[in-house]
C-alpha cells in the first residue's frame, strides 16, 4: 500500500496520532537493532551469523 492510499483510508488525523505514538516508544537496545539488521538486509536467504560478518 502506497503512502497516498494509506492516507485516504486513516486520514490525517489518525497518521498524526500514530506518528506520536511511535515517537514515545523507547529506542530499542544495540542488540536488537544489530539481529533486526541482519535479518533485514538478507530478507530472501540466510541469515549470516556473527563469524559472517568478522
Amino acid at each position: 500500500m502506497r503512502a497516498e492510499e494509506r492516507r485516504r483510508i486513516l486520514g490525517d488525523d489518525v497518521i498524526a496520532h500514530i506518528h506520536a505514538r511511535v515517537a514515545e516508544a523507547p529506542d530499542p537496545p544495540p542488540e536488537l537493532v544489530q539481529k533486526l539488521r541482519r535479518i533485514m538486509t538478507h530478507p530472501g536467504g540466510q541469515v549470516p551469523t556473527a563469524e559472517d560478518e568478522v
